[in-house]
């Protein structure tokens, strides 16, 4: 039955004009109500009659209904009907009302989204901002939601800088009750910090500490870094950054109590200012350990205690110290501990007395490890690094291993491994998650090196291909004295067991006639296979089949060289040994590693040669006592030795060389044997090398990756043919210098100016070496 006309007026009255677009005419809409209606005081609802419905099934409506046929009237369950279906957000407008014995709902539908489009973007692409907004094509569109989208838009662009950014959304009313929604942006500039200021601090200078937080100031030649765009969230974790510094330094009571940016009047910079309060520094007084393990000893423990009393107080080597701790209860046969260093300050002597509480822990198993923010790299990539599975005992230095060699893969920006409750108290669940970076390099480049001259590069590669961890690359190279063609692949975890595969296949040509009077080609294929036998132990083996000519030998060569002359076949099988306790394969500040290499030749072919070497490398780090891990020192060192057999003799392309980079200060195989007639290098089946090189950083701004480093470098080479007018003096030679290394945008650039010190008279010398290669 028809509203009357009375009805109709009172409905007119109570029902608010509702904006059909713009988020603020939506925000300014009151509360809905629906039509008021005489209704007799009791009736059972016979049914619901649904109008203006065009895509939404008058089924779907009626479910939303709290009051459904057979139920009585109510008021407020009629009311809380009308909230429920504006609250679906499938509806411009709603109305509710009595009919008699039935129900009417009148609906008009939300329009459907078309498309969504952004203009006046340029520095976020639409990909990025499509993966921001609510809002896509065949979504429901609702004022609340282009709102919601334009507040988020603002954010991302505020979160880089851009402060001034603006966003408006404009809807375009297409047929159908369809509408396309089109953000127009205008990006800003970006704000960058124009001033870094620290209140409080009266034991270091803003300089100083300027060089501890990741935030920079503004500056010239920081034109590829986003460190001096303003980030809020970044200035929390300097202000950690500041706390731990402090805390290194012996500053127990350190408290960073502010960190906080105002925006410059004309919006244009940022001024961060950091509230320091220092506290006293402390030394350390007493040291102890405390053990109540039952098969595990406080003297057991002690040497490893790596504080010493009368140092300042350092957190992070109490940290570390607790650490070692624990994993050296776990080597003793202690699966469950928990290491506890108690601090007692003595405020009025400035001491800290430490006891190392060494206490079985929680029993806590792994029950799952969860894997997140690989969106690319497989699961059972990142799965097979871990050093535990479910089941297995929880162990903090195995997570932590673990954690370094997912970081050891070069395909994350960065990785980190959480512990939290599982579904028992004696549960644990691992979250790993990961950051992926780009894998592929095509590389166009061009450069120079001292070895190899002028030089062309151009390459594609692949690390992480089609995220299963193989390594696949084609890459060359064509220089003045070096040109070469490889391709190669590599599988680290065939079939995802403990075996790596490869197999390469390279075309190399090399003009040595400045150093040795002849040109060398040589090209053929290896294959590769590794297998590790513990955490730092691994095994390789590779076979080599290579065809090697020598041509265009200089007429006046030595007649070592010249008997040279010709065509070779090398069958080569090949083996290598490393240990590696390296803190980091790619970066490495502490640790050692020892390689063991074996090449044979004779399994066919014309050569016959057994040639082994011994390589190893020592790194020890000195932040301790200079407060910045970049402070290294690196003692490396190798023996090789040549010896044929069969009598087949080796070639001269099968011997060592030495002089450049393997002995700084002189010319690439610039010492050793030689033909004083013609001055050619005649290599050698015995050679040593040991290089003490200290790695320090410059007092530059960081980001400018530029790093120092002095070194001495100690070699010697023996065991070439003997003939007149060949001298072969296997006396150590010494070359030192120093030397700087730029991490540029276009490629690593090293510069070394070295003397040699120690050297024979018919030695060639070199005081300073280039190299530059770029990628992009």
């Amino acid at each position: 039955m028809p509203f009357s006309r009375a009805l109709l007026l009172a409905a007119t009255c109570l029902v608010p004009v509702v904006a059909a677009t713009g988020a603020e005419a939506q925000q300014r809409r009151p509360a809905p109500q629906r039509p008021a209606a005489a209704r007799p005081a009791s009736g059972i609802v016979q049914g619901i009659d649904i109008q203006g419905n065009q895509r939404i099934e008058a089924e779907t409506i009626r479910s939303y209904m709290l009051l459904q046929p057979g139920d009585a009237f109510e008021e407020d369950r009629l009311d809380r009907s009308l909230r429920t279906l504006f609250a679906t957000g499938l509806f411009r407008d709603v109305r509710v009302g009595r009919q008699g014995d039935r129900i009417l709902v009148q609906v008009e539908e939300n329009p459907i989204v078309n498309r969504v489009a952004f203009e006046g973007n340029s520095k976020l692409n639409d990909d990025v901002l499509r993966n921001e907004v609510q809002l896509r094509a065949r979504s429901v569109y609702t004022p609340q939601a282009a709102q919601a989208d334009r507040n988020r838009l603002i954010e991302i662009y505020a979160r880089r800088g851009r402060l001034s950014a603006t966003v408006e959304p404009k809807i375009i009313q297409l047929d159908q009750n369809r509408v396309d929604i089109v953000y127009e942006i205008a990006e800003g500039n970006v704000a960058l910090v124009s001033r870094i200021n620290f209140v409080g601090n009266r034991s270091y200078s803003d300089s100083r500490l300027k060089e501890i937080v990741s935030t920079r100031e503004a500056a010239w030649y920081r034109p590829f870094s986003s460190s001096d765009t303003y980030e809020p969230e970044r200035l929390n974790f300097d202000r950690e950054l500041l706390r731990r510094f402090y805390l290194r330094q012996g500053y127990a009571d350190v408290n960073i109590t502010g960190g906080t940016a105002e925006l410059s009047p004309d919006r244009s910079g940022f001024f961060v200012t950091y509230t320091v309060d220092e506290g006293r520094r402390y030394r350390i007084g007493k040291v102890e350990t405390t053990s109540s393990l039952r098969n595990v000893t406080a003297a057991q423990l002690q040497n490893r205690v790596d504080v010493s009393a009368g140092d300042w107080y350092d957190g992070d080597a109490v940290e570390r110290t607790a650490e070692t701790l624990s994993d050296r209860a776990n080597q003793l046969g202690a699966p469950f501990v928990e290491v506890t260093p108690r601090i007692v300050r003595n405020t009025e002597a400035g001491t800290v007395d430490i006891t190392f509480e060494v206490k079985e822990g929680n029993r806590l198993y792994v029950e799952r490890i969860d894997i997140t923010g690989n969106v690319r790299t497989q699961d059972r990539v990142i799965r097979r690094e871990f050093r535990l599975a479910e089941g297995d005992a929880f162990n903090a230095a195995q997570v932590r291993r673990s954690r370094q060699r997912i970081r050891d893969l070069g395909y994350f920006s960065d990785a980190t491994i959480s512990s939290n409750p599982g579904s028992a108290p004696d549960r644990v669940v691992l979250g790993a998650n990961v950051t992926e970076r780009a894998t592929g390099e095509v590389s166009l480049g061009g450069g120079y090196s001292t070895d190899a001259g002028a030089l062309a590069d151009v390459g594609l590669r692949e690390r992480n291909l089609l995220g299963t961890g193989i390594d696949a690359r084609i890459n060359g190279v064509l220089a003045e004295r070096r040109s070469q063609l490889d391709l190669s692949v590599t599988d680290p975890s065939f079939l995802d067991r403990n075996l790596a595969l490869g197999a390469d296949v390279f075309y190399i040509t090399r003009d040595l006639l400045d150093y040795s009077g002849y040109r060398e080609r040589r090209y053929g294929f290896s294959l590769r296979a590794g297998y590790e036998f513990n955490e730092y132990l691994r095994q390789s083996w590779a076979y080599t089949l290579s065809n090697r000519n020598i041509f265009d030998v200089d007429p006046n060569a030595s007649l070592y060289i010249r008997e040279q002359l010709g065509t070779t076949l090398l069958s080569q099988i090949g083996q290598t040994l490393t240990y590696d306790r390296r803190d980091s394969r790619l970066d490495p500040h502490s640790g050692y590693l020892i390689r063991l290499g074996t090449d044979v030749a004779g399994l066919g072919g014309d050569v016959n040669y057994v040639r082994a070497r011994v390589d190893g490398a020592y790194y020890i780090p000195f932040e301790r006592l200079l407060g910045d891990p970049n402070y290294v020192l690196a003692i490396t060192g190798s023996v090789g030795i040549l010896e044929s057999f069969g009598g087949k003799r080796e070639r001269i392309v099968d011997r060592f060389f030495l002089g450049g980079e393997n002995l700084r200060g002189f010319e690439t195989a610039g010492a050793g044997p030689r033909d004083l007639a013609t001055q050619d290098s005649l290599g050698g089946r015995f050679l040593y090398t040991q290089t003490t090189e200290f790695r320090f950083p410059l007092p530059l701004p960081e980001e400018v990756g530029i790093t120092g480093r002095a070194f001495v470098d100690i070699g010697g080479l023996s065991g070439s043919s003997s003939g007149a007018g060949v001298v072969d003096d296997s006396s150590p030679r010494v070359g030192a210098g120093v030397g700087v290394s730029w991490r540029s945008p276009f490629g690593l650039i090293n510069l070394d100016f070295a003397q040699a010190v120690v050297k024979k008279s018919y030695d060639e010398t070199q005081f300073f070496r280039f190299g530059f290669g770029t990628r992009f």
